[in-house]
């Protein structure tokens, strides 16, 4: 186990090139990925990516660690100064599972924020991404992700003593937003199916789900009729095409792993489900998505926080920069401090 170079962790997404022997593009969401016909697949980096360098003053310490050399998997930790050993929050970023990257500078800041203001270590996984490498391929990279923390445990490796030194074992949360929220809630449900024996003596203790990516065939009344702006992170158009490149072939938005209300899918009641804090956006198209959501784990006698965060869009707390979104991403940062604190 190594810790990545510099060059590793933030590689271009795409090198320009000519594209035209590559055909006529099949799928595309302007500025975030175009899908050509023959397979070849374009990344804009239209977020920057950067290094895990951070300012001093935040009191945090960040590295970027290779997980699988095969997969090409690895994680960014951030690990502030503590005063006692601290929880653990296994994170998946966001993008429709199809972009997005763990070094993008949104969630560089974002989480290193987040672990002060939480005081948890956060290990943010940078897992392979659709079309190339379809559902359930990140699905296996977040479980690999996990167990591989039960393994820096278990042995105590020594490249690793900088931040397992600092970690509570016996209090891990799994969490993510957007179609990061979908990777953390598949892994737990993958755990919980086995009740949590393969990650002995690992403890689980919740679950974190920010808007939550989820979808299906029937139009819910926030998908028809949410007013989006036209550079809103997530409007009905790109979330169809997101679908559409991330499950497997052939399979439509009534597939469980992009509906897990559809009938036939998992019994809720029937799993060891962790207790849940859902955050949910007002003015997300997913809105009513992630609060039937809620409703059923609810029904199914689970423990589940449902928080709405008022006038605000999808993934406001990684890519807006209004003084609302800064409010309600303190008051989002407080939610997860308040549910890692039970």
């Amino acid at each position: 186990m190594a810790a990545l170079t510099s060059s590793l962790s933030l590689s271009p997404q795409y090198t320009p090139k000519d594209y035209q022997h590559h055909g006529s593009v099949v799928e595309e969401i302007v500025g975030l990925i175009r899908v050509h016909k023959d397979g070849y697949v374009e990344r804009p980096q239209i977020v920057p990516c950067v290094t895990a360098d951070l300012s001093p003053e935040l009191n945090v310490t960040s590295r970027d660690i290779v997980i699988d050399k095969v997969t090409n998997t690895w994680a960014r930790f951030y690990v502030p100064i503590p005063q006692q050993k601290l929880p653990l929050l296994v994170y998946f970023h966001g993008g429709g599972f199809c972009v997005g990257s763990a070094a993008w500078s949104c969630y560089h800041d974002f989480l290193a924020r987040l672990s002060v203001k939480v005081g948890c270590l956060i290990m943010s996984v940078n897992y392979r991404l659709a079309p190339e490498n379809p559902l359930p391929a990140p699905y296996d990279d977040g479980l690999k992700a996990v167990m591989w923390v039960k393994q820096q445990m278990l042995y105590q490796y020594e490249a690793s003593e900088w931040w397992t030194s600092k970690c509570n074992f016996s209090s891990i949360f799994l969490g993510g937003d957007s179609a990061g929220a979908n990777i953390a809630c598949n892994v737990a449900t993958r755990l919980a199916a086995c009740e949590g024996a393969a990650l002995r003596p690992l403890n689980l203790k919740g679950l974190i789900l920010i808007q939550p990516f989820f979808g299906g065939e029937v139009r819910t009344v926030s998908e028809k009729c949410m007013a989006q702006s036209p550079g809103s992170a997530l409007n009905l158009a790109a979330s169809d095409t997101y679908w559409r490149l991330a499950l497997p072939y052939g399979a439509d938005r009534d597939h469980p792993w992009c509906n897990p209300l559809v009938k036939g899918s998992l019994k809720f009641e029937e799993l060891k489900l962790l207790p849940t804090l859902v955050c949910i956006s007002e003015m997300d198209i997913l809105k009513d998505r992630n609060l039937e959501f809620c409703d059923a784990l609810s029904r199914a006698g689970k423990i589940v926080e449902c928080v709405v965060f008022k006038g605000v869009g999808h993934a406001f707390q990684i890519l807006s920069k209004s003084q609302l979104s800064k409010s309600r991403t303190h008051e989002m940062m407080a939610r997860v401090k308040s549910f890692i604190g039970l």
